[in-house]
């Protein structure tokens, strides 16, 4: 195969093109853009100046990649959007590039899916197979670990962070950070319990999935406070390297954590005696 671009594209000359690239009718290549081997756009998508893409990824029809931040105090400043490989990008998504306030890029790592009308704001920084579900929307600056599952039409505030093979339930929103290995819902987003099916899937075995689940009981479901909770995690388990991951979330956050469900909700179904059969959707 040999790089193809319909005669109805524009492409500046200053763009890089990889080998096998496909560019669809109407779409549009900015000044000094990259895209990576393999790559293939649609029709009517936009890759603004600067935008780097990588390898192997499938950009869908509207999407709009590397568009100025939404953000007053841009003065055109030349900062950049940044994507990884095996990338797919579903219809109508955008993806603002980074501002002047941080480190002047927005990133989104290797095999993410970001499904239709999804939205990057500027600075967000996006690890690995994260998947967004349609309509979902990042706010600036948001920070998103390897493995996050964000359901369809949910909303995180600017500066969060979603941890580490967490998944948020549909029209959710966060105002706070959300932890790793959780699975959450509500608006306001509230912790429900572990994310059982997605630890299961990243190779935690049944001890482990038991030993994070009881983390959990005492940080979000037994009444104790931040500090209280984290010493008697340390002092009633074995701390691996994923609890002490989880622990270091908890100390390093700056907006605070999301809370527990309600005590209702506890006493109806007790989140350290769930079933390993109960479900989760990642």
């Amino acid at each position: 195969m040999t790089t193809l671009i319909h005669p109805t594209a524009i492409i500046d000359p200053t763009a890089q093109l990889g080998e096998n690239v496909q560019i669809g009718p109407y779409s549009i290549v900015h000044k000094d853009a990259v895209i990576g081997d393999n790559t293939v756009l649609s029709s009517h998508v936009v890759v603004e100046e600067r935008t780097i893409i990588g390898q192997n990824c499938q950009i869908s029809s509207g999407a709009v990649l590397g568009g100025a931040p939404q953000d007053l105090s841009y003065k055109n400043e030349p900062t950049r959007a940044r994507i990884g490989d095996n990338c797919i990008i579903r219809e109508c998504v955008t993806v603002n590039r980074g501002s002047s306030k941080a480190t002047g890029e927005t990133v989104m790592g290797d095999n993410c899916f970001l499904m239709a009308y999804s939205h990057l704001g500027h600075d967000v920084a996006m690890g690995n197979h994260v998947i967004l579900a349609n309509a979902v929307q990042l706010a600036g600056h948001v920070e998103v670990d390897d493995y996050a599952f964000i359901g369809g039409s949910s909303v995180v505030h600017q500066f969060c962070r979603v941890g580490k093979m967490s998944m948020i339930g549909g029209f959710s929103a966060s105002r706070q950070d959300v932890p790793p290995f959780a699975l959450t819902d509500g608006k306001p987003c509230a912790v429900q319990g572990i994310n059982i099916v997605g630890l299961r899937r990243r190779g935690f075995n049944a001890e482990q999935r038991q030993r994070m689940k009881k983390a959990f009981y005492y940080l979000w479901f037994a009444g104790l406070n931040r500090v209280q909770a984290i010493e008697a995690i340390q002092a009633n388990l074995e701390v691996d390297a994923s609890i002490q991951e989880l622990i270091d979330f908890m100390q390093s956050s700056k907006r605070g954590v999301i809370s527990g469900v309600s005590r209702r909700q506890q006493d109806e179904k007790p989140v350290d005696s769930a079933s390993e059969s109960e479900p989760a959707l990642v």
